[in-house]
């Protein structure tokens, strides 16, 4: 037998190019200099899956989320499709230029990985990566992730306390250095789809003016966070 027939006679093995399960670690580092995260949400999952999707509508629990920092929706929403998670890994707020790691993530089954925050002080901004596929190679890999708006509140900047889905305004302004007494950014949100944060615009007004921010302490540009996955 030839070598051209002995090849064809070999059996066929098929050969995935879908990531394979694995551990990994995941080092989340907030890059701006005034914006905190809330308590995040690092979950594996199927192909599938998302916890967000830019260009439509934010679910209800996106949008608990984004206004309020609530991710408790979505870890039902994961739990509820096999989903590996890991919530609230840094105990509390993220602060400007802290990371968090998670560590041994057994991703069992799932395949992609996603990540989700509120951002504050915003009215539903949010840092997030939807769906990123792990890879199937040992080794150490790095993305940034943006910051989105969830397009269900108009970013007025009034930190009032608010937080409730449909509630306008703030919830807190965690690092104390804004104002009071804003009348208001914004009173209708002109794209209600999930899409890039248009950033703050603040003002340096500590008692009045359109904002509750300071324009040279919460402005940003994307990227906002750093992420480094270590596949074991």
């Amino acid at each position: 037998m030839d070598l051209k027939s002995s090849l064809l006679a070999m059996p066929f093995i098929a050969v995935s190019t879908l990531s394979q399960a694995a551990v990994v670690d995941v080092k989340i580092t907030n890059l701006t200099q005034g914006i905190y995260y809330t308590p995040l949400l690092v979950t594996a999952h199927t192909s599938d899956a998302h916890l967000f999707e830019v260009g439509t509508a934010a679910s209800p629990a996106l949008q608990m989320m984004a206004e309020g920092g609530d991710i408790s929706g979505l870890v039902t929403i994961a739990d509820g499709i096999g989903a590996v998670s890991s919530a609230n890994p840094a105990a509390g707020l993220l602060a400007p230029t802290d990371y968090v790691m998670v560590s041994d993530l057994d991703t069992g089954s799932n395949t992609h990985l996603s990540i989700v925050a509120m951002l504050l002080p915003t009215n539903d901004g949010f840092v997030g990566k939807d769906s990123w596929e792990i890879p199937s190679e040992a080794g150490t890999y790095t993305f940034y992730m943006n910051g989105y708006d969830a397009g269900t509140e108009a970013n007025d900047e009034i930190v009032n306390g608010g937080g409730a889905s449909g509630t306008p305004g703030i919830p807190a302004n965690p690092g104390m250095n804004g104002g009071t007494g804003g009348s208001g950014v914004a009173t209708a949100s002109s794209n209600t789809n999930i899409h890039i944060h248009p950033g703050n615009v603040g003002d340096q007004d500590a008692t009045g003016g359109m904002s509750d921010l300071d324009s040279r302490i919460h402005r940003w540009l994307n990227p906002v966070a750093k992420v480094v996955v270590t596949v074991k």
